[in-house]
């Protein structure tokens, strides 16, 4: 298989008021095209810090990381955004979605950022909505929506771009049993029929069990 994400000795520390806090240390990883992977490890272990450098949402202190070979954070700024719009998918334990949007107008949101008109946008997110399960819910709010189906507007939003590169930290992670099994046979059933590479943070290890591998973390380190 195709790497579609690689990061090459890569470090993140943070300066606090007792001095430096190295959170990641030098970590190597890949994962491949079509892959499902499950991150675990107690919090504070680095999880979240590398998620978001993955998704160049921050900056590591050193180290590089490649997206179909190319070094995210040799971009500039701009071109980094539109990056991180086109080719990465977020889903986060808390869905993060706009109060006064509707559950279309939610999913609909990275491709109107990224140029699309009105009614591609719109069309795209109710067939996205559709497929999954909530095509009577396209006008509700998050507010008239459960957790379950809130993070799975949250799910849909990260599709809507068609990246190949999902990133979920904790999906579940706020929603009961019953709920968090239904929404991680749905990234399950999207990774086996789409291909779709998903990177998921959990502490659940019966789920994490389910993917093609487990990574644990500790003290900012693979082991």
């Amino acid at each position: 298989m195709n790497k579609i994400i690689e990061a090459i000795g890569l470090s993140k520390s943070f300066r606090t008021e007792a001095g430096e806090l190295e959170v990641l240390k030098g970590i190597d990883l890949a994962f491949h095209e079509g892959e499902m992977v499950a991150i675990t490890g107690a919090s504070g272990a680095g999880k979240s810090t590398l998620m978001h450098i993955l998704g160049a949402l921050d900056r590591p202190s050193s180290g590089k990381v490649l997206f179909r070979g190319t070094d995210m954070f040799s971009m500039d700024d701009m071109a980094r955004a539109r990056f991180r719009n086109r080719s990465v998918g977020f889903v986060f334990q808390f869905h993060h979605l706009l109060p006064e949007f509707n559950a279309r107008e939610n999913v609909m949101l990275p491709g109107l950022i990224s140029g699309q008109s009105h009614a591609s946008a719109s069309q795209k997110a109710g067939e996205l909505l559709s497929e999954l399960g909530l095509s009577s819910r396209l006008l509700h709010r998050p507010g008239e929506l459960s957790g379950g189906e809130q993070q799975r507007v949250a799910v849909a939003r990260a599709l809507m771009q068609d990246a190949g590169l999902v990133l979920a930290d904790e999906p579940t992670g706020n929603l009961d049993t019953a709920t968090g099994n239904s929404l991680f046979e749905l990234l399950l059933s999207l990774n086996s029929r789409k291909g779709i590479t998903f990177v998921i943070v959990t502490h659940n290890t019966s789920l994490a069990d389910r993917c093609h591998r487990v990574l644990h973390m500790a003290d900012g380190r693979f082991i």
